[in-house]
Parts: C-alpha cells; structure tokens; sequence
C-alpha cells in the first residue's frame, strides 16, 4: 500500500530561539514528527525561522560594524544560514528518536530558493520588522542604502517585504529524495526569496510567509494531508472572548465564512486556515492545525482542528 504523504510545518514554538532553547525544543518537536513516521506516513518538514534569521541578521550586521574589513550580510545570506542550522538540529534530533524506535531513514536538509515576482506589490510596502532597534543616525543611514526603516519604541527598526511566492527552484530535487522514501526538510522560513535575472538568481531583500510555502510544497508534491504545529491545540472562534469555541473537524467552506466573518488574527491563525484553505481547493484530503504535543493525536483524527472538502 502506497504511503501516506505528509507535508509538516514546524512553528516558532518548536524551534525556540537561543541556540540551547532550538535544542531542546527541536529534541521535543521531533518526537511528533517520529510519530507520524512511525504511522506509515513519508514526510517533508518545512520551518519557521524569524527569530534565528534576526539573530543571524543582527550578528553579522553588528560584525561587519566593528570590523571595516567585512561586509554585512543580506538578507538572502542570513535565510540560508537560519535553514542550514535548523535543518541540521531538525535532522540530527528526528535520526537519534527514529533511531530509538528501530526506525532507519535517511534524512536531508535542502538548502530552497522560491522565486518572487519583482513586480509584486509587497515589495514596495514593507511590513516585516527585522533586526535591532536603531539610532536616529543608524536609520537613516539604512534608508540612504534604499533600505526602509520604520520608527518603533526607542527608536528605529529595519522592515523587509513579504512578497507570495511563485516557483520553487529546489522542487525536482525534493520530490525525488521523497519519491525514494527519504525524509526531507525543505523550504524553511519560507525559502530564500529570490529574483531571476537572465541565467542568475539573485536574493531579494525579502522573506516569505511560512504557511504558503509549506502549503505550496503540499500542493506540488500531491501530498494528502498538511499539518500544522503551532502554539495551540485548535483553531479558536472569538479567540481572547469569554464565549470562544474551539474547533474540531469543519469543511473549507465553513473555513472561508469565519475568514469573512474577521475570526482569525491577520499575524496569527489567519494565514495558517488561509493555508488550509487552500491545499484543499487545490486537491488536499486533509489539513490540521494543532500544536506538537498533539501532533499524533491530530493525525490520527481524534485532537486538533481538522479541515476538509465542504
């Protein structure tokens, strides 16, 4: 019987933010995702990486400040460096656990790119703060290299766009390590944005959100189910209300209505459920949101919110 194709996606809360916190999380978010493989499912792992791709930002900005030697690091430069290392403490953890459980797989991290649309209207309105907090002096230093600024508590910080992604330029080779039934974690952070140029891709100074890319690899592997691990264990109605209600099993169209309806916060569930949304009008069978220690539960149908055709 031909397995189950899985696309996980990974929030902020199971990565953690300093390096020993991304440890130990990662030790505990692996085990959900052993889980699932253990269950028969072949899986892609996709991650989020805003807090490791500012760490990076700011330490390579602040090192290239002290030493006139050494130049900053763009953005695209920082994403590729948040992907190897989380994929690197991502396939080091999810190895040892399978390997606890007699389990062998083989495990790779790919480094993706996902072009953008230089035209694309995000581009011109930065919304994504990055970055410390800036000096007068600092920020407009930043905005003399067409960078843009915005003015926070205390001062300055840089803001980047958040451009829809287009093609995933890595996806060949991610479907044929997957084909070959090898785990792969792919597209973290939402890929390194990237502008095609004649034969040259170029980064752009951008990020992408998490959740479509990880619902642009569901869609584009043909997988069955995308699930996503966040903070909570259900979609909520009338979140932070004394009335709210979670959700269980609901269709896309009903999905859709509480979207309409306002129900879901723009920076919060709004682009997961939108991500659901989605993967199931594009063929999905299933897609679950739900938190990592409910990751097994929800798969199996029994925990989390589940959405489907309807």
């Amino acid at each position: 019987m031909q397995k189950k194709r899985v696309v996980i996606s990974l929030g902020h809360s199971a990565l953690g933010a300093t390096l020993p916190e991304q440890r130990e999380a990662v030790t505990k978010a692996v085990r959900a995702v052993a889980d699932l493989v253990a269950d028969g499912a072949n899986v892609v792992i996709t991650h989020s990486n805003g807090t490791q791709v500012g760490m990076i930002h700011t330490a390579m900005n602040e090192f290239a400040k002290a030493h006139a030697e050494y130049t900053g690091a763009p953005m695209a430069v920082c994403s590729a460096m948040s992907q190897g290392y989380i994929g690197y403490d991502i396939q080091n953890a999810l190895r040892a656990e399978l390997l606890r459980r007699g389990i062998y797989r083989n495990i790779a991290t790919i480094i993706t790119q996902v072009t953008v649309d230089p035209y694309d209207e995000a581009l011109y309105q930065p919304t994504k703060v990055i970055g410390r907090v800036l000096t007068k002096e600092e920020a407009e230093a930043e905005q003399k290299k067409g960078n843009f600024v915005t003015e926070v508590e205390g001062g300055y910080r840089r803001i980047i766009a958040a451009p829809k992604p287009q093609e995933i330029i890595e996806l060949d080779s991610i479907r044929l390590l997957l084909d070959a039934g090898h785990i792969v974690i792919a597209g973290g952070g939402g890929g390194i944005p990237v502008l095609e140029q004649g034969e040259t891709l170029r980064g752009a100074s951008a990020v992408i959100e998490k959740d479509l890319i990880a619902t642009r690899l569901a869609e584009e592997l043909r997988a069955d189910e995308l699930v996503i691990l966040t903070s909570v264990d259900h979609v909520m109605l009338n979140y932070g209300r004394e009335n709210a209600t979670p959700l269980g099993k609901i269709t896309v169209s009903e999905a859709e209505g509480y979207i309409r309806e306002g129900q879901f916060g723009d920076a919060t569930m709004l682009p997961k459920v939108q991500a659901a949304c989605s993967f199931i009008r594009r063929g999905g069978k299933r897609a679950v949101i739900t938190s990592v220690h409910n990751a097994k539960a929800a798969f199996e149908g029994s925990a989390g919110t589940s959405i489907v055709e309807g």
